[in-house]
């Protein structure tokens, strides 16, 4: 793993967080689904390409997804 793919795990990794963190406040099942995907899916993508586009697709996906 080199720096980058290190640092955006880190990055997508906290913003993950605020999503469950955000989710929990509002009892928000979609942006909890979300931030815990946010939180686990670097450890098992190693393309940098491809994390940057996966992490922005969940970003913007819990206006979504139908709860």
């Amino acid at each position: 793993m080199d720096g980058l793919s290190l640092w955006l795990s880190m990055v997508f990794s906290c913003i993950g967080a605020g999503y469950v963190l955000y989710a929990r406040r509002q009892r928000d099942p979609a942006a909890l689904i979300v931030g815990i995907a946010l939180c686990v899916y670097p450890y098992f993508i190693a393309n940098i390409y491809a994390m940057v586009a996966i992490g922005a697709a969940l970003m913007l996906a819990p206006p979504l997804i139908p709860f």
